[in-house]
Parts: C-alpha cells; structure tokens; sequence
C-alpha cells in the first residue's frame, strides 16, 4: 500500500474509533441523563402517558386528572377549587413545567420516584398499568376555605395556620389567585391563560405565593418579637412590671421623637399595658437598650433571615445588622426595614403558644404509592426555642389581654376558647404614604389548655379608606374564622 493510501486507511480508523467511543459515551455514560432530559420529548409524552397521583387533603384529592382528545399527551391534571388550593398545589403542565408542590413531588406524583420501583415492578408483573403515587398534605380544608373567603372578602392578602405542637400547616391562602387547570394543558386556551396570569399583563400578580414569598413590614406584631427579647435577655422579668418608657422619648442619636398612635397610656408603661394599646415608645425603647445584636439574635431563633422550606420554599424574613441604635428602634416595632412572610408572623405566634419551643413548619404528612402503602412519614421536627417555658407563658398572658381588652378584641372566640393575639398596622409605601397593611397573629386555647392552632393574616385592601384599615378591622376577624374552622373540625 502506498503513502497516500496508507494514511487514508489510518485516518478513516480514527475516524471509525472516535465514532465508537462516541457511541458508547452515549448509549452507557450519558444515557440516564439523556433519557431523563427535559428536553427529550419521549420524557414528556411518557410523564402524561398514565394518571398522576393525586394531593389529598383531610382524605379528600383535590387534584385529578382527564384524557385529551388531541396531540402526544394522554392525560392532563385537573384541580378541585384550583384558585383556593393554588399557594399548596402549585401547577403542572403540559405547556410549561410545574412548581411547589406538583414540582417537588414530581416524582411520587408521576410514578418514577425510584422509591415506587418495587410497587410498579408488581403492577408491570401482573399487567396493572402503571399509577403515580399520592402526596397527603398537613392541610384542613375548612381552615383553608375560612382563610380564602376571608381574603377574597377584603382584598389582596395572605393567610398561614400552624398546629403549633408539631408545626403542621393547617392552611395557607393567597389572594387574589389562580385556577392551575387553566394552564395545565398545551392549546390556545392555556397559552391565553398564562399569558393573562403573567405580572406584566396582570399587575395583581395572582400567581405571586404571598404566604410564602411575599415579604412585608410586619408592624405592631413585630412587639412581640421584641417582647421576647425583652424577657429572654433579662430587661424586664414580669408583665405588669413598669417599664423604663419617658413620654415622649426620643430615638437615641438623633432628635426625633418616636411617636404613638393617639393619646395612649404609654409613659412607664407594663409590658402588658404596651402590647395592649400597642405603645411605639415602649418596643422602640426596649430594641434601643437591648441593642441590634441582642434584637437580632432573637429574631434569628424565631426563624428571621433564613429560607423556610415547607418543603415549598419560603422567602427569607428581614431583620438588619449594623444598624444605627434609631434604626433599630423602628425595625422593633416592625418598620425600618424589617420585613416578614405570613409563615414567618405565623410561626413567632405557634412558638409563644408551644410555650417557647417552634417547630418546623411542615405540609406533606405522608408519601403514599398508588396503593396508598406509605412511602415516607414526615415526623415533626423542632426548629429553635426562642423563650423559656416561664417566659413563653408571660407573653401569653399578655397576648391574651390584648384580645380580651386591647387592640383584637374582634378576634375573640368564647364557649371556654382563650385567644391570645397581637394587631398591627405596617406603613407601605414611600414616607408612608400607600394604604398600610393591616396584620392580626394569634393562637387559640382550649379548656383544657392545648393550642391547636396558631395564626398569621395580613391584609392588603387598597381600595379601603385609609382610616378604616386596622389589624383589628380587617385581618383580625379572618384569624377568627380559621381558628373557629380548626376547632370545630377537631370536635
């Protein structure tokens, strides 16, 4: 063989090698990759191929599913009052993926999760056709319905719920919302709806999770928070003690009075007599003298400046570091920048109700394959113990002055159900000068001393005359009817 030829025939063997390596780097190296690429169409069609397990709450699916009648996909997802159960849900489709809870246990849902493997290698013997598997939430349904129909009454806003011994959501509500069946196929009609939902043409933005990722001033009820810290670190031992509160006062460092809402009797005031008529001067005062590090480290134990997962993810609540002592007057009493999620507020009333100890905030119960057989249980974890037990229960009481004689006595129950809660109007906007939020968190107690639920609302009502817009007026009677739904249901 010649020259020439000889390195033809060497450069087609490269050639011919290259291709091989490049075979098996596909069909053995990448092939799982490839197989489960989104990207791939086979893994779509095959996703739709069979039923999706379903959400279930209180025993209950609110999910289901219905064939097509045109193109790859067999089965699309249906949803049983979608608007009310989106913030839990999430969606799937067809058109453009899925999020919470449809995403996370996408999985279990579909029937892949290699957890099911067991299950489906049995239906593929004996010729059943292949299911998802189901996701049974923590949520009620009738705290759920009181908290939607509460918002949607008033306006924009959210609702979370807490067991609070084991930190069970008990319900999470948004408004305004979305109906996931109107975007869970692939036409015309879900392409308009998605459009229509997208915060550019829909400035409401009803796919905006306000429970979980919204994070607003949280106001008064932020005392709360700082009445711990008062506690915890020893400024002040007792409820009904006097407090070291001039009137007026002046924020550290500058020349600025702090103000109070109208004529209250805040001068020296308890810690009790504070929370209830809610006075600035005194939880601005006691974040001053405990200083940023001090009102920091607390805000941290009742889960401020980190994500929550639910397992849906939480935005972080706010509280600042290297503040000026002025600055960290307001952010005491819940301005400045201080900011929180519903599930945050939520979460500082269940751990004062647990008597000091939070737990993790939870919503999936139990992974279940298509025979209900129970794939994984979620057991309730503690999260932090943001006051002692003594102290935990002094808050309480102080709470429960404010329902009983204070600023939320329209959140009272009665029939031998104590409330403890805490009402707060946040100023929005630049120098105040958009509708404030108004924010109600509570807890319940029964006669027999347990808590069942603990409550945060907050409501958005730009439409209300800005003087009628109280924590009282309008988030406080929406606590009420979840807690009252809770109750009732555990009868």
């Amino acid at each position: 063989m010649n020259k020439p030829l000889r390195r033809i025939a060497i450069f087609c063997g490269l050639l011919v090698m290259a291709l091989l390596i490049r075979d098996n780097w596909l069909q053995y190296v990448k092939a799982d990759e490839l197989r489960t690429d989104s990207d791939n169409r086979r893994v779509a069609i095959e996703r739709y191929a069979t039923p999706r397990g379903d959400i279930i709450v209180d025993g209950k699916a609110i999910t289901g599913h219905t064939e097509t009648t045109s193109g790859d996909f067999k089965f699309k997802r249906t949803y049983k009052d979608g608007a009310m159960w989106a913030p839990v849900t999430g969606f799937v489709s067809q058109a453009y993926g899925a999020n919470q809870l449809e995403y996370l246990e996408d999985g279990i849902l579909t029937g892949n999760d290699d957890r099911l493997f067991f299950r489906n290698t049995l239906d593929m013997i004996t010729g059943k056709p292949k299911e998802g598997g189901n996701v049974v939430t923590t949520l009620n349904a009738a705290a759920q319905k009181a908290a939607y129909d509460g918002l949607k009454e008033r306006g924009k806003g959210a609702v979370v719920a807490l067991e609070p011994s084991t930190g069970k959501i008990l319900a999470m509500a948004s408004y305004p919302s979305y109906d996931p069946g109107t975007i869970a196929g692939g036409g015309e009609s879900d392409e308009k709806a998605w459009k229509a939902l997208d915060k550019k043409n829909n400035p409401a933005d009803p796919m905006l999770n306000r429970a979980l990722r919204e994070v607003y001033p949280p106001g008064s009820t932020f005392k709360v928070v700082t009445a711990a810290a008062a506690l915890e670190n020893g400024l002040y031992d007792d409820a009904d003690e006097e407090t070291d509160s001039p009137l007026p006062w002046v924020m550290t460092g500058t020349r600025t009075e702090l103000k109070n809402e109208g004529n209250i009797p805040c001068e020296n005031a308890t810690l009790r007599e504070a929370l209830r008529v809610s006075c600035n001067t005194v939880f601005g005062k006691i974040g001053a003298d405990l200083k940023n590090d001090k009102m920091l480290e607390e805000a941290k134990k009742f889960g401020f400046t980190e994500e929550q997962f639910t397992p849906v993810r939480s935005s972080a609540s706010v509280f600042s570091d290297d503040m000026e002592p002025s600055q960290v007057a307001l952010s005491s009493i819940g301005q400045f920048n201080t900011a929180a999620t519903p599930l945050q507020m939520a979460m500082v009333a269940s751990a004062v109700a647990n008597d000091g100890t939070l737990m993790k905030p939870y919503m999936v119960d139990e992974l279940q394959a298509s025979n209900v057989d129970v794939i994984e249980k979620t057991d309730p974890e503690q999260y932090s113990q943001p006051l002692s037990a003594k102290n935990a229960q002094i808050l309480q009481s102080m709470m429960e002055t404010v329902v009983e004689k204070g600023t939320g006595t329209t959140a009272k129950i009665g029939g031998g159900v104590t409330v403890g809660g805490k009402t707060g109007t946040a100023q929005h906007g630049e120098n105040n000068s958009k509708n404030p939020y108004a924010w109600f968190i509570s807890y319940a107690k029964l006669a027999d001393g347990s808590k069942p639920v603990a409550v945060a609302v907050v409501v958005e009502d730009e439409n209300a005359v800005r003087e009628n817009i109280s924590g009282s007026g309008l988030a406080a009677p929406i606590a009420k009817s979840v807690m009252e739904a809770v109750i009732n249901s555990n009868k």
